[in-house]
């Protein structure tokens, strides 16, 4: 399972120009399940973002976490994550979940997320989406669960 992580002041998923998921300060989660994924990957993941220290403190030092600041989470699937770019000139999905491993594994990701307390919003599995946000930082950062 493989993660993009953006710190952000704001950020909003849109499907056919209506907000389908929208939150203030927190975490803007671009989610891709591998082949091979299992509810461990998720729960590794889940647990590593809402605990991983991005936020400043007083001092300005990165030393807080989603918890800590009480921040949201939105999440986002994105099977492009898994994309093979090294041969050719057209990405290879390959190592990509299927679809429907890969939704039940996103939706796990999430009711594992909510069930810290952090708020979760969320995009729309499979759909053609819009993603808006304001970058706070910058910080983004990759996690991989088999890394």
């Amino acid at each position: 399972m493989r993660a993009v992580i953006q710190r952000v002041r704001e950020s909003a998923v849109s499907v056919e120009e209506r907000i389908v998921g929208q939150i203030g300060r927190g975490i803007l989660v671009l989610l891709g399940v591998a082949d091979g994924d299992t509810e461990k990957e998720a729960d590794f993941l889940a647990d590593k973002i809402i605990h991983l220290r991005i936020f400043e403190d007083d001092a300005g030092k990165m030393n807080r976490s989603l918890t800590d600041i009480g921040g949201e989470l939105l999440v986002v699937s994105q099977f492009t994550l898994l994309g093979d770019c090294r041969k050719g000139r057209r990405p290879s999905f390959a190592h990509a979940a299927g679809p429907e491993t890969a939704n039940r594994l996103y939706e796990y990701f999430v009711s594992r997320v909510r069930e810290t307390g952090v708020p979760v919003q969320t995009g729309r599995f499979r759909a053609m989406m819009d993603v808006r946000l304001v970058n706070d930082g910058p910080v983004t950062l990759i996690l991989d669960s088999r890394r």
